[in-house]
């Protein structure tokens, strides 16, 4: 499941290349059909993430509520004014590195949809969004570009007071900009400290943080040496804020690259400069059976209210 950079990037994506056009909203696929004849023709005000929820607010005072889940992915595509990587999604489908335009995103490169006449460098000019492939739950389209929806787990019309409900029940975010970090770091734990659960599980639970995923709870765990197990009542609330800011950071550096990387630049074969390949990028998330990159013992795998759980238990014991 996309985790919350992935979301933070899909809304500075929507507001970099939709924000302030009046868009056609359909659905080919005819699932969100009322829903977009809600929406058709209205101007995009505004796009903003919490956590793991994308809310695309229109004029009007209606949102379009988007929770991508296990199979969700956005595709975009586009003339050369329209800028962004081609498909930003579930990593199932597209693969944690996000798809960068010119590269199949859809059935056909980002550019195929140009079967006009040529342009001056030759390639054909922009004539509109292709022909929808496969089951298109909504479409967005402007004067320059479209951005197609497939999989979603939630995609809904929401009034201001529904999405105001919606963020209510959602923990702290932190890559939140709209909120005092100082403030939210202390709610985050807050949140953790009155609570047995096992700080693992905690973590996942979005009611607690919003926007961290099976990947980030691994590897926070590991760089702050939390056991897995540990109650979240006995975690500490020096180490919980330390959690936190680490969570901030870890998540920002997503944003900026659109991975996630959580290994120190130390360990990259191409020096600090140069992103690592998967084999380099994490500490423990899928490392089980190998050696842990700072004591050489085993991580290990567990299973974690219904997902893998990769940790050290020497480092993090």
């Amino acid at each position: 499941m996309p985790e919350g950079h992935s979301i933070h990037r899909l809304a500075r994506q929507f507001s970099d290349v939709f924000a302030g056009e009046r868009l056609a909203v359909s659905s080919p696929q005819g699932r969100f059909a009322e829903g977009a004849a809600l929406l058709d023709g209205r101007a995009l005000d505004s796009a903003r993430a919490h956590g793991k929820q994308l809310f695309l607010r229109f004029e009007g005072g209606l949102s379009l509520h988007v929770h991508l889940g296990l199979y969700g992915a956005w595709d975009f595509g586009g003339d050369e004014t329209f800028a962004g990587a081609s498909s930003i999604g579930a990593p199932r489908r597209v693969g944690e590195r996000e798809e960068p335009r010119g590269v199949p995103a859809n059935g056909a490169a980002a550019g195929a949809e140009r079967d006009g006449g040529p342009d001056d460098d030759g390639a054909p000019a922009y004539a509109g969004p292709p022909a929808p492939v496969g089951a298109v739950r909504v479409r967005l389209a402007s004067e320059h570009g479209w951005a197609d929806l497939r999989g979603a787990s939630v995609c809904a019309v929401a009034t201001e007071p529904e999405v105001e409900a919606v963020l209510a029940r959602l923990g702290p975010d932190p890559l939140d900009a709209h909120g005092d970090a100082r403030a939210e770091g202390e709610e985050f734990a807050r949140r953790i400290l009155r609570r047995r659960t096992p700080v693992a599980r905690l973590l996942m639970d979005q009611a607690v943080v919003a926007g961290i995923g099976n990947v980030y709870r691994a590897e926070l765990l590991f760089r702050s040496r939390l056991d897995p197990a540990l109650p979240g009542s006995d975690v500490g609330a020096k180490r919980a804020l330390a959690l936190w800011e680490d969570a901030v950071v870890a998540m920002r550096q997503g944003v900026r690259d659109g991975r996630i990387v959580t290994t120190d630049p130390g360990l990259w074969p191409g020096g600090p400069t140069a992103l690592p390949d998967a084999e380099h990028a994490h500490y423990v998330y899928k490392r089980h059976g190998r050696d842990c990159r700072e004591c050489g013992n085993d991580v290990r795998l567990a299973h974690e209210a219904g997902r893998k759980l990769y940790w050290c238990p020497t480092c993090q014991a």
